[in-house]
């Protein structure tokens, strides 16, 4: 593990990743666990994995916990805000990598599956974003996640670039209403990401096309995102705040 870092009173910084059982989320718990911070992985259906990432930043030395909760109800979120804050003392870093991609064109989507989408990533991102706004000690992070897409208006992501539009724009409207906290709030897009959120139906043909469109011809990886969490979170990046980083190996 690396130098730990630490609050003003000595303590370990306190994460808590939202998603933390997925690709780029359990890329991210890990990376922060690296930097010395006790980290709370959170899922919603996938215990399994959230433990096996638990598992793995344990056996590295580090401090982790899983915890579940549905992303979208207040109630859940803020019973694990709490038992963070009751295991670890508070909360310094919230991560929101949680979503869900449904792809369609405008013209043929289900509204049904624009609902699922917008209750995952436009509410939830909003319940954890107030939750993080009213927990967060001085010297703390909130990183959401948006996607590269809404720069790129490639067709079939209209529904799903429009959830994450919206996800920008309530981030860096909270970046300046708190004003005063010490607390920075920012965004990362990713560009084409190989996690199975991303990979799932596609053909070998399209990933191949998708890898070679940034100049560094290659897809990105869940390691390379949470760098830039990492970046984000830590000490490095307090002076960014209110922005969007696109993490995309320059596709856009």
């Amino acid at each position: 593990m690396s130098t730990m870092q630490r609050t003003e009173d000595g303590s370990a910084r306190v994460a808590v990743v939202i998603g933390g059982s997925g690709g780029i989320g359990s890329a991210v718990a890990r990376r922060l666990a690296a930097q010395g911070m006790a980290v709370a992985v959170h899922y919603a259906g996938r215990a399994e994995q959230a433990e096996k990432v638990v598992d793995g930043i344990t056996a590295a030395g580090g401090t982790a916990v899983a915890l579940p909760g549905d992303v979208a109800e207040p109630d859940r979120m803020t019973a694990l805000f709490d038992a963070v804050e009751q295991r670890f003392g508070g909360v310094d870093v919230v991560v929101n990598t949680a979503g869900i991609m449904l792809l369609s064109p405008l013209a043929e989507m289900s509204l049904d599956d624009f609902d699922r989408m917008h209750r995952v990533n436009v509410r939830g991102t909003f319940v954890v974003s107030q939750l993080a706004a009213r927990r967060l000690r001085a010297g703390g992070a909130l990183v959401n996640f948006s996607t590269s897409v809404t720069r790129l208006q490639t067709p079939g992501y209209a529904a799903y670039a429009a959830t994450k539009g919206a996800v920008e724009s309530m981030t860096l409207i909270l970046a300046r209403e708190l004003r005063g906290r010490d607390v920075t709030v920012n965004v990362v897009a990713p560009g084409p990401t190989a996690t199975p959120l991303f990979l799932d139906g596609k053909s070998e043909e399209l990933i191949g096309r998708l890898a070679s469109a940034a100049p560094l011809e290659r897809l990105g990886t869940p390691e390379d995102i949470a760098e830039s969490v990492a970046f984000l979170a830590g000490p490095g990046g307090r002076w960014v705040n209110g922005q969007v980083l696109y993490a995309n190996g320059g596709i856009a």
